[in-house]
């Protein structure tokens, strides 16, 4: 065949295969040109899961009679109009595709009225872009657009489409998430003459935290931290879930750019990143995240359908995301939650729907923290046993050293000025249990030592000095000829982490002295495990994630054990140490360390006040 132009209109189906996909592919369009309008009020109406009509009406600016035929003509647009403008994008369309593609592959009435006409204009389209009649209508002001019959003169696709229950819920999941990135437009969706969405405009920030909490559950917003940061001409604000607070698919991760819902692999490794040290393996964070920066820094060209993004400096984007989520999850503290964080996964067996329920989420309460101590109670201001100077202690306490103490005051509101108050008991050897003002914590002995320990290795190592304890006896440790090699090979970096190892043989290496924080461990199967961890995941990786990877399995073996009978004053030193430590809720595996039952929920125990 020769070399011909292709009709016009089957140019428009073709583009429909980039642009429509299913029904929800036709709102999300429609309703961005509602956003571009300046729309206070978009009402969507949907039909038989959007196959039979797809009604979209906004408030906004309208648009001109004489414009109406080139708003349905392929690459018209009022959006962009050079190089330059295509270069800095703010709008959320700009292609001018859109309404031409949609009308070649359905029947497409659009009725516009500007400020001040004296009636809207309404036109019919089939994508061949010609023979367009204006007629007169009563519509107000705004642009209303009709879509029926999609796929009516494309069969063989309208046979890719799922049931009508399934594509309204595509369309449904698409409004919620677009309602999440523009709050000062209200939304009202109607599936077969019925209500299912009906959102008011947002403008206050309780009201905004309202409308996340009805799209993504009452338990995300009690279970979320806000956060609002910026530094190198970027914003980041929005909510992040608690780690304790997670899923196990990746379904309620809402990221935003200029507005603009997408999904990047640069902004999916840093929030993974941010969220390493403290998620339960198997576990995805759960968030809303809104970036806000100038739009030549981001180019949203990359993709048909707009999903994709590609940022001028990726780098910079990367390290602020990380920094900015990293610092908001670090500075979690006792005295700013009390998280209840049973690790309950409620997800329900053959649940068809293929969406599992949030872990049971952590109970927020704000503590009212004294600043100074009162009379009465053990001077706390310096720990009595710290647990920097008590691990070699732990190994070696006495079954009936809680007999052996002291009873301690009541406390009382006045008195307590610790947020996760002072231990009472240590119950099977594993729990302490603590009384605060507010009721009672139980803390997993372990995991929070573990964070403990964990966090002042960083520390100590970010700083470039962790101190380095000599053994009285060096141990001699035999191992394979490569962790023989492997262990000479990085006689610095043990060195760094406060390790010195020799060789001494093929299969033999000498262990002179360890980090000063590990006390009485198992040291021979502690330098097993690092020479396995090593072997496992390489020294190729990024130096501070290897580290941080090594430095928790230190923390692990110099963590205080199951089992070992704690007195009360190493109990409360412990404690103290977790209200100055960062993403102490979580130990280096994710587990919870802790959780708190108010008076109010041990009073619903036992019925009493009712």
């Amino acid at each position: 065949m020769r070399i011909h132009a292709l009709p016009i209109q089957l140019v428009n189906q073709i583009a429909a295969g980039e642009v429509v996909e299913r029904p929800s592919s036709v709102v999300k369009e429609l309703v961005e040109n509602c956003f571009d309008a300046g729309a206070g009020q978009i009402t969507i109406e949907i039909e038989q899961g959007g196959t039979r009509l797809i009604k979209i009406r906004d408030d906004g600016c309208g648009i001109d009679k004489e414009d109406l035929a080139l708003a349905l003509s392929k690459h018209a647009t009022s959006k962009i109009a050079t190089l330059q403008d295509l270069e800095q994008v703010s709008s959320m369309g700009f292609r001018g595709e859109a309404l031409p593609s949609i009308s070649s592959v359905a029947r497409l009435t659009l009725i516009s009225r500007t400020a001040g006409s004296q009636c809207a204009w309404r036109v019919t389209a089939d994508g061949s872009e010609q023979d367009f009649d204006p007629q007169p209508d009563p519509h107000p002001q705004g642009t209303t657009v009709d879509v029926r019959d999609l796929f009516y003169n494309t069969p063989a696709r309208r046979k890719f489409l799922k049931t009508e229950k399934t594509e309204f819920t595509h369309i449904e999941t698409l409004i919620k998430r677009m309602a999440l990135s523009q709050f000062e437009i209200g939304f009202s969706l109607l599936h077969n003459q019925k209500e299912i969405l009906n959102l008011k405009p947002a403008t206050t920030e309780v009201s905004q935290e309202q409308r996340v909490a009805s799209l993504c559950g009452p338990a995300f917003i009690e279970s979320s931290v806000k956060i609002d940061f910026a530094a190198s001409g970027l914003q980041l604000s929005g909510w992040v879930g608690l780690p304790t607070f997670s899923r196990s698919q990746q379904d309620m991760q809402f990221f935003y750019v200029n507005g603009r819902l997408i999904r990047d692999k640069l902004v999916a490794h840093a929030i993974k990143q941010a969220y390493q040290d403290v998620l339960y393996h198997g576990r995805h964070p759960v968030f809303v995240l809104y970036l806000t920066l100038d739009p030549i820094l981001v180019d949203v060209n990359a993709h048909p359908a707009k999903l994709e993004v590609r940022f001028r400096e990726g780098r910079l984007v990367h390290d602020f995301l990380f920094s900015a989520l990293h610092r908001s999850l670090a500075d979690l503290r006792p005295e700013h939650t009390a998280a209840a964080v049973s690790w309950v996964n409620q997800s329900v067996v053959g649940n068809t729907t293929g969406v599992e329920d949030l872990a049971t989420p952590p109970i927020n309460k704000i503590f009212d923290v004294k600043p100074t101590y009162q009379a009465g109670l053990t001077q706390q201001t310096s720990l009595p046993l710290s647990i920097a100077e008590s691990i070699s202690a732990y190994a070696s306490l006495s079954p009936y050293a809680m007999a052996e103490q002291k009873p301690r005051l009541p406390v009382s509101a006045e008195q307590d000025t610790h947020p996760l108050g002072y231990a009472i008991a240590h119950i099977h050897n594993i729990y302490i249990l603590a009384e605060t003002t507010k009721g009672v914590i139980l803390v997993d002995t372990h995991a929070a030592h573990e964070r403990v320990t964990y966090e002042r290795l960083k520390r100590q190592y970010q700083e470039g000095f962790v101190p380095s304890q000599p053994l009285l006896l060096p141990i001699k440790i035999t191992v394979s000829a490569a962790e023989a090699d492997l262990a000479e090979q990085e006689y610095e970096y043990f060195s760094s982490l406060g390790f010195e190892l020799n060789r001494s043989g093929p299969e033999t290496i000498i262990l002179r002295s360890t980090p000063a924080l590990l006390g009485n461990v198992d040291k021979e199967l502690l330098i097993r495990d690092v020479l396995a961890d090593i072997n496992e995941h390489g020294m190729s990786q990024r130096i501070q994630e290897q580290s941080n990877r090594l430095l928790a399995t230190i923390a692990c073996h110099g963590s205080v054990r199951a089992k070992r009978r704690l007195n009360i004053d190493e109990m409360n030193a412990l404690l103290r140490d977790m209200e100055q430590t960062e993403r102490i809720g979580q130990c280096n595996h994710g587990r919870p360390t802790w959780i708190e039952l108010s008076t109010q929920e041990l009073d619903k125990f036992f019925l009493r006040g009712q």
